[in-house]
């Protein structure tokens, strides 16, 4: 019986809040940025917020941080790329000097067989 009691209160709550009609109406400056959002209850009170722009200081700020990014991502993609070509160099050299030692220990063996016969 408890939980239908509190299935019934929570389903008459939410409809009690889902049918608030809030009016939402905002208006923006593009050239400052600033924001105002006004919004409207159905009992007629009025909640007004406003948001400010960036100051010239804080866009130039907020530019520099931008471009530090930007300069910090092409940095690490140059860094991984030259890593990338480094680690192909290294195995490559790796694998002529392997060829190159197979192909010394060859002809020493070959040498020695000479010399024996």
């Amino acid at each position: 019986m408890k939980k239908i009691l509190m299935i019934v209160a929570a389903v008459a709550f939410s409809t009690a809040a889902f049918a608030q009609g809030d009016t939402k109406t905002v208006a923006k400056d593009d050239a400052t940025g600033a924001k105002t959002t006004v919004t409207t209850r159905d009992n007629g009170t009025m909640k007004v917020e406003s948001q400010t722009g960036r100051t010239e200081a804080g866009e130039k700020i907020h530019n520099t941080k931008e471009d530090a990014q930007y300069v910090g991502e092409k940095t690490g993609s140059a860094v991984k790329r030259g890593a990338k070509k480094t680690g192909h160099v290294v195995k490559r050299g790796a694998e002529k000097t392997g060829h190159a030692v197979k192909k010394g220990a060859k002809a020493v063996k070959n040498k020695a067989e000479d010399v024996v016969d």
